[in-house]
């Protein structure tokens, strides 16, 4: 420790390449005393590669690091941490089942503190942390038990208690509900009274709630710079994609749905949670050919239970689910698919693909016994390597070859893969759950478009989020579920964010 702080923080011509892709292409970027300087670009744009060369996770190809005016070179973490540099990564650091205790010690451990494990002196610094900036932590919670907008200030705490005075926060947002939000750039306003803070980010609005200053990396180069305040959310959304961005709107004027036959038709159903209680109590739905139904309600009330029972991974207690005339309640998952239920999970590293294979392997998962791409048990190698190169064309697809593991993607690029293979199989029906999370704004108007062509090409779907914006702007109508039960179902052209938010709170004006 024992450095002085950190009045200035410079990047010089920082460039990194990976195989087949120039992440940062010699990015400048400077930094001063007790200013939030937000950094936003598309998925893949080079944000979070940027970052970790400055935390000493990754080494330049070239350029240098100056603190106060004096080249350094981070060659680990331990390296930044020792310069009063921390970060909170967009997924968690945290071990799951230790208490918050546990964790914020190990991170002294590794990060070389003189605190040998005393957990009490570890305890006192976290109280002493907590209370300084308003960061309410309980200790001795295990972190599994936590929600995700607890975690997120565990790792605030953690990264504190290390001796963090510039902070660094990798999409910290991008998990977390709208009321945490808004706490969360509350609480980092105060901070930065007192530390310089660096915030990646693609959601324009907290990026004007909370920086001075602004950088927009597109394709690894920085191509503006400028104070916040001059900048409307609209003209940074052009900056950072080249070109105007526009999320479309479903046009529903004029349609009578009430004599139409639900081509997904869901009648009291009733599913249980994890833990035993009935986390569905007789839900019923009605989604016509050619409609979206936006499912509003807070995390946590039956959506995920909802998702799971119609894709097979969840068996309900009882009730009906019936697919074009199909019953498919309690069915196996690949039986679903072949009847023509396509799905967009809500975590897609671990439910959209498997990681570790090919983004070309990806795109063929849940055909892969199929004639056209296996024939007498052998792969149909060509086949599938042409049908990935013409979805990577279509669906826009950044990745250095269709070879590369789907892992490595930008979350945006994943969750492209997941949407080009849903709907190159030709579904009936679509159930897209949080299809935007964490997307910028270029991917969350391509993704909106191609829901909306679905749609006019007569698919029923499910759309399932917490961004109201988003139900609003695409739902023929919306429901809104509360405690398993669906409240009210009302046309999209008459919701509002005030009357969803109501009925999302268990308020009903009936």
């Amino acid at each position: 420790m024992g450095h002085e702080p950190i009045r200035s923080l410079e990047l010089r011509g920082i460039t990194k390449r990976f195989p087949g892709i120039l992440a940062c292409d010699h990015i400048d970027l400077s930094v001063g005393e007790y200013s939030v300087r937000a950094l936003v670009g598309e998925n893949g744009a080079g944000k979070t590669t940027l970052m970790n060369i400055l935390m000493g996770l990754y080494q330049p190809d070239e350029g240098h690091i100056l603190i106060n005016g004096k080249e350094v070179r981070f060659r680990s973490p331990n390296d930044a941490f020792d310069h009063g540099i921390g970060m909170v990564h967009q997924h968690f650091m945290l071990v799951q089942n230790m208490t918050v205790v546990e964790n914020v010690a190990l991170g002294m451990k590794s990060a070389h503190l003189p605190f040998r494990l005393d957990l009490a002196s570890v305890r006192k610094k976290i109280v002493e942390v907590s209370e300084r900036h308003e960061l309410p932590v309980n200790p001795d919670a295990m972190v599994w038990q936590l929600s995700v907008g607890e975690q997120q200030r565990v790792e605030l705490v953690k990264t504190l208690c290390l001796g963090a005075r510039f902070l660094i926060l990798d999409e910290p947002t991008s998990a977390l509900t709208p009321q945490e939000t808004d706490e969360l750039i509350a609480l980092l306003s105060k901070m930065s009274g007192e530390l310089s803070i660096v915030f990646i980010s693609h959601k324009l609005h907290e990026v004007k709630a909370l920086s001075d200053t602004v950088s927009i990396l597109r394709r690894g180069r920085i191509v503006f710079e400028g104070r916040t305040e001059n900048h409307s959310p609209s003209e940074l959304a052009a900056l950072m994609t080249g070109h105007e961005v526009e999320l479309p709107r479903v046009d529903s004027t004029g349609l009578d749905r009430s004599g139409d036959r639900g081509l997904l038709s869901i009648r009291d159903l009733r599913v249980r949670g994890d833990r035993g209680n009935l986390a569905l109590d007789g839900v019923t739905l009605e989604i016509a050919p050619g409609e979206i139904i936006g499912l509003a309600g807070v995390s946590g009330n039956g959506q995920r239970e909802l998702a799971e029972a119609l894709n097979g991974l969840r068996r309900p207690e009882s009730g009906s689910i019936n697919l074009d005339g199909v019953e498919l309640a309690g069915s196996s998952a690949s039986r679903i698919i072949a009847e023509g239920m396509g799905y967009i999970p809500e975590d897609r590293n671990t439910e959209g693909i498997v990681p570790s294979f090919s983004v070309r392997e990806n795109l063929v998962l849940k055909d892969i016994g199929q004639r056209d791409w296996s024939r007498g048990g052998f792969l149909r190698l060509g086949a599938i390597a042409a049908n990935a190169a013409g979805l990577r064309e279509r669906f826009d697809i950044r990745c250095p070859s269709t070879d590369t593991a789907a892992g490595s993607l930008s979350g945006g690029n994943i969750q492209k893969v997941i949407l080009a293979r849903e709907l190159a199989r030709g579904p009936k029906a679509l159930v897209a759950v949080y299809p935007t999370r964490g997307l910028d704004m270029g991917a969350e108007e391509f993704i909106h478009k191609q829901l909306l062509a679905r749609r006019a090409e007569g698919v029923a779907i499910l759309l399932i989020s917490e961004e109201l914006e988003e139900i609003m702007n695409l739902s023929d109508r919306v429901a809104v579920i509360y405690k398993g039960k669906i409240l009210k179902v009302v046309p999209g052209r008459d919701a509002t964010k005030r009357s969803l938010g109501l009925l999302m709170a268990g308020v009903s004006d009936e």
